[in-house]
Parts: structure tokens; C-alpha cells; sequence
């Protein structure tokens, strides 16, 4: 191999990470940070426009952003409708890779948190190959309640922020993802939510700069089926007062 072939073996792959706000994100994102041979670009995140929130998990997009600001990434966001089609999220899609393929000329690779669902992959790696792009998978396969307890042991705070109630009991909205939460789930449930069980926010961790305050607020039950617990982030002054205990 020539010296030109073996620096571009050995140049770092570039990566835009498909980010929900959630846990499994998250860990997609730390396991790619602490990989050498992987460059991380930005986020992408589907949101609702209507709602101003994060599309499924309904996190106000302030958060959102505070996010992506404590884990010093570009954020770029897909807007939605309220009840947008399959052909509109996937025509949302393609401008969110065309304006970042304008913005990383040289990145063409998602990340998704994936962890075992072989039609959404399916769907993902079919819609990324017609705009040119393909997917990685960093946890897949791997085994989700090691991967659950990981994420508590490591540190990390998340808020359950939606729960689909014909999948299990709705007072698991607002509660903090923990070993309690774990220990409490039925047998049925997977530990990381992965057949849309529940969804979570991260607000904390090894990889935030700075911590997001933020408070349950308001419980609302959509479609007969989904309930929600709005996270109300809270500003300077509340925070300092909510990490003294006042």
C-alpha cells in the first residue's frame, strides 16, 4: 500500500449521529466518541414544528438544543408537521442530508442507536443507499438490560418523557431511568424501550459539559395511548435552587 493509501486507511471516518436526546443516543454517542478511527460531525434530530418538541420522545426543543450545546456538537434539525406522512418525513430527511452533506462534504455515514429491530434498520439502510448515504450501528445486537444497567452505572440521568400505555402502566412517565425504574419493569418490557415501549431524555452524564436542569411538568395522554411528561428546563436561578435542595 503506498503512504497515500495508508494515510487515507488511517484518516478517521466521518459521522453524523441520528439523535433522539435519548439514552441509547447517548451511548451510541459515547461508544463513537471513544472510537479513533470515528470522527463525529453533528446531530440530526426529527422535530415537530407544531409542537416545538422532539418528534416521539416530546422533548421541548430547548432542551433539545441544550443538549447538543453541553456535548459541544453541531445540531441540525429535520422539521415535521403534527401528523406528518411516511413520504413527508422522508422528503424532511432528504433536505436534512442534503444541507449537511453542504455543510461535511466529505460525510456520507448516520449513526443510529439501533438495537435489534431488523425492519427499522431495514427501512433506514434502504432510504439512506437512494440519497447516497449508509448507516452504522454501534450497540446492535448487544444485550439490552447489560446495556441498561451500563447506562445508569455509568453515570447518567435520563427522564422516561413518553410511554406507550398498551405496553406498560402509564405512571412510568416523568420517573427517573434508574436501577428502581429497571428493577420495576415487567418481563415483558425491554429494559431500553427498544420495541417503543417508552422514551427517554438525557440531562446528564460523562459526556455533558454541564449538566440541564430540568422539572417534570404537565402529564397529557395523546391518542388514547400516549402519555407524556413535559421536562420544563429551568433557568439559572431555579437551577441553583433545585441543586441546594430549597
Amino acid at each position: 500500500m503506498t503512504g497515500a493509501g495508508q494515510a487515507e486507511r488511517a484518516r478517521p471516518q466521518p459521522v453524523v449521529v441520528s439523535w433522539s436526546g435519548g439514552k441509547d443516543s447517548t451511548l451510541m454517542l459515547e461508544r463513537l466518541l471513544h472510537d479513533e478511527h470515528v470522527v463525529v460531525r453533528a446531530l440530526l434530530t426529527t422535530v415537530s414544528t407544531v409542537y416545538d418538541r422532539v418528534s416521539i420522545h416530546g422533548v421541548r426543543r430547548s432542551i433539545l438544543r441544550a443538549q447538543a450545546a453541553s456535548l459541544g456538537l453541531p445540531l441540525y434539525e429535520v422539521a415535521l408537521g403534527a401528523h406528518s406522512s411516511n413520504d413527508d418525513y422522508e422528503a424532511a430527511f432528504t433536505r436534512g442530508l442534503r444541507t449537511l452533506e453542504a455543510a461535511y462534504p466529505d460525510t456520507r455515514v448516520m449513526a443510529f442507536g439501533d438495537l435489534f429491530l431488523e425492519d427499522v434498520r431495514a427501512y433506514r439502510e434502504a432510504l439512506l443507499a437512494r440519497l447516497g448515504w449508509r448507516g452504522v450501528y454501534p450497540l446492535w445486537g448487544e444485550d439490552t438490560a447489560a446495556l441498561a444497567r451500563t447506562f445508569v452505572r455509568r453515570g447518567y440521568v435520563a427522564t422516561l418523557t413518553c410511554v406507550d400505555t398498551q405496553q406498560l402502566d402509564g405512571a412510568f412517565t416523568g420517573r427517573r431511568y434508574d436501577d428502581a425504574l429497571l428493577d420495576a419493569l415487567p418481563a415483558a418490557v425491554d429494559p431500553c424501550g427498544e420495541r417503543g415501549e417508552f422514551h427517554s431524555c438525557v440531562t446528564d452524564g460523562p459526556l455533558f459539559a454541564q449538566p440541564i436542569a430540568v422539572v417534570p411538568g404537565e402529564r397529557v395522554l395523546r391518542d388514547e395511548r400516549f402519555q407524556y411528561c413535559d421536562l420544563v428546563e429551568l433557568g439559572p436561578e431555579r437551577s441553583g435552587s433545585a441543586a441546594s435542595g430549597a
